[in-house]
């Protein structure tokens, strides 16, 4: 079982963040703010598929003026992402915001900050602190990617220094890359360091087929440690999709209890002697209609087919000629091959 690292507790509305409580999954709506409907119809997919929180960019003053009107038309809390500008950042708490994310690399006035931190204060709202490594670079004289994660832990200890001074530590911490290695680095550095709750997230991944490997190796990795208390997938698509691939990877380490039904299928080799491949996607088509955490397993041969069907609610062994179907680990009956799908559809619906 997976020991937490502990953390302070932060209010985002409703939400708490940290150590006590579960994993919060986040996404950021990937319209322009100014179209009001579209983003309203976007954050209910995201709630609707998982998310906790959603973010939304402030850029301009239009911006915030159609923020403080997505608020009123939406349940679920939203952040404010702010870069550049104090002024959408107080905009965006007057609005409602619960939340706002401030980038250290774009907004570094003392007096501005301080101006934000007094804001967020009197709104009893949290503020995130993200250090996206891109952000902080100077590009006429860099850092070389060694030192990259020092130069993020330096930048995080000055603003945090900021807002211990003010008296404000409702806080989140990120510190992002789009390197896996550094992304995981540059986290535990943070952890060791600071008692404040973790955002996690692989800035800039990719495309959601190619974003899937290296999110879940940095983010699996920090979380196998403890280490992390929100999560971002961040592709470029639907975001929709990051909800699903956030709860699959806090599904598979057990940090997530899915409420979707679960198919386990042996990767056959040369002992399967059935067409193991075309039963399994009709079995998942089939699991599409299911709204519960069912566990199904289709298995090709006797070797690790009887314990997979012994952790499975419902599970298939076969063979060239016949199959098996087995119930909470228990063989229940012999069924010809031509018969098997039917067998184990009725099996399922009487589950």
């Amino acid at each position: 079982m997976i020991k937490r690292r502990k953390t302070r507790t932060i209010c985002v509305g409703k939400v708490k963040i940290g150590s006590k409580y579960p994993l919060v999954i986040q996404s950021m709506v990937k319209l322009a703010t100014t179209d009001i409907a579209g983003c309203v119809k976007q954050i209910n997919a995201l709630s609707a598929a998982g998310a906790q929180l959603v973010r939304i960019a402030i850029p301009t003053r239009q911006d915030s003026i159609a923020f403080a009107k997505i608020v009123k038309k939406v349940k679920i809390p939203l952040i404010a992402d702010i870069h550049f500008s104090p002024d959408r950042a107080i905009e965006a708490v007057e609005a409602g915001a619960v939340k706002i994310r401030l980038n250290p690399g774009n907004i570094k006035d003392k007096n501005d900050i301080y101006r934000i931190i007094d804001c967020a204060k009197a709104h009893k709202i949290a503020i995130r602190v993200g250090i996206n490594e891109a952000s902080i670079r100077n590009l006429l004289k860099d850092t070389q990617p060694a030192k990259r994660t020092n130069l993020m832990l330096k930048e995080m200890a000055g603003y945090i220094r900021l807002f211990e001074k003010r008296g404000f530590n409702n806080i989140v911490l990120s510190v992002k890359s789009s390197d896996v290695a550094r992304t995981i680095e540059s986290n535990i550095a943070v952890a060791e360091r600071f008692p404040y709750p973790l955002h996690l997230g692989l800035t800039h991944a990719g495309l959601a087929e190619d974003a899937i490997v290296p999110a879940s190796v940095a983010l699996g990795t920090l979380l196998w440690r403890g280490i992390g208390d929100t999560i971002r997938i961040s592709i470029a698509g639907d975001p929709v999709q990051e909800v699903k691939i956030a709860k699959k990877i806090l599904t598979s380490i057990g940090l997530y209890k899915s409420r979707e039904p679960e198919l386990i299928v042996c990767p056959t080799c040369g002992r399967c002697q059935w067409d193991l491949i075309g039963f399994a996607q009709k079995v998942k088509k089939l699991l599409k209609e299911v709204k519960k955490p069912l566990r199904v397993a289709v298995m090709g041969c006797v070797v690790n087919g009887p314990g997979e069907a012994a952790d499975a609610d419902i599970a298939v062994c076969a063979a060239a000629d016949k199959g098996f179907i087995y119930k909470k680990g228990k063989k229940i009956a012999t069924v010809r091959q031509a018969s098997l799908f039917v067998a184990l559809e009725k099996e399922m619906k009487n589950l």
